[in-house]
């Protein structure tokens, strides 16, 4: 009979299988049912026995992820902007990437002071991870968050609910899901990525239909830009998120389609990750 691996053992091996060290760490705590972040218990505990239940759950956590499936699916859970979002297969994993994003947002809402409150727009919410973050840091702003999947909505409405963030919720394709209506910012991370890509199997366990758009990936950001101009009040601000390759082409979409002050913003790698552009106050 084989002696109980010790915690130390068994992440070893969960390494030697290829899974990197900080996933594998995260996985056990969840599986002895600790926070996934209390690492200093995990060093501190490393020559404990793996008991049964918790080795039972560990195992299958651990083919999950062999099998290509996202960390923060199998938590649960992931941290984007300071917030702990909920987040499962229904949704996109939101990436670090994307809080670039949600700075130039904060950088651009006007300030408070004006007879109505700002009025901002996060298009294709998933998560909500961009209107939660906005909603947690600019409390004085008022929030709508939009998807075509009702399922996408869903699990937002509820991380909204659990964080006490005040974000109303429309369902629709993207600026028919509030007609008419005008707004000083308009945020979105769309698919961005082209159908044929060779990074997408990578990424099946997450919604192809927040992945791809179109065989140049470009096909939801034009209509967004497209569409923007109506929904935006003068002097308001449309800004993307897109993929490492295509600042170029988004902000000759954007130039195209009447913005200035045309730019973009790099991430922590210094990809240009995100473009935008201002609506001018006067045509």
């Amino acid at each position: 009979m084989n002696p109980t691996p010790t915690l130390h053992e068994t992440l070893q091996q969960a390494q030697q299988l290829g899974l990197e060290r900080l996933d594998a760490q995260m996985l056990m705590l969840h599986a002895l049912g600790r926070s996934p972040h209390d690492r200093a218990w995990l060093m501190a505990h490393d020559g404990d026995m793996l008991i049964e239940e918790a080795a039972a759950r560990w195992e299958v956590l651990l083919q999950r992820r062999r099998a290509g499936e996202p960390v923060a699916y199998l938590l649960g859970e992931k941290a984007f902007f300071g917030l702990s979002l909920a987040v499962d297969a229904r949704v996109l994993v939101p990436r670090p990437d994307t809080e670039v994003l949600v700075q130039w947002a904060l950088d651009v809402l006007p300030a408070t002071g004006g007879a109505t409150p700002p009025r901002m727009l996060d298009l294709g919410t998933g998560s909500g991870a961009i209107a939660l973050a906005l909603a947690r840091h600019r409390p004085d702003t008022q929030i709508t968050a939009t998807d075509a999947s009702a399922d996408a909505l869903a699990v937002a409405q509820a991380n909204a609910r659990r964080l006490g963030l005040p974000v109303r919720f429309a369902h629709g394709t993207w600026l028919s899901a509030v007609p008419g209506e005008r707004f000083d910012v308009i945020a979105s991370n769309p698919p961005y990525i082209a159908e044929g890509d060779p990074h997408l199997p990578a990424l099946r366990f997450e919604p192809r239909s927040a992945l791809t758009s179109g065989p140049d990936g470009l096909d939801a950001i034009k209509t967004i830009i497209n569409q923007g101009c109506a929904a935006l009040c003068p002097g308001g601000w449309l800004l993307l998120e897109h993929g490492h390759d295509q600042a170029q082409a988004v902000r000759a979409l954007l130039q195209c389609a009447g913005f200035v002050h045309v730019s973009s913003r790099t991430d922590l790698a210094g990809i240009e990750r995100c473009s935008g552009g201002y609506w001018p106050q006067q045509r």
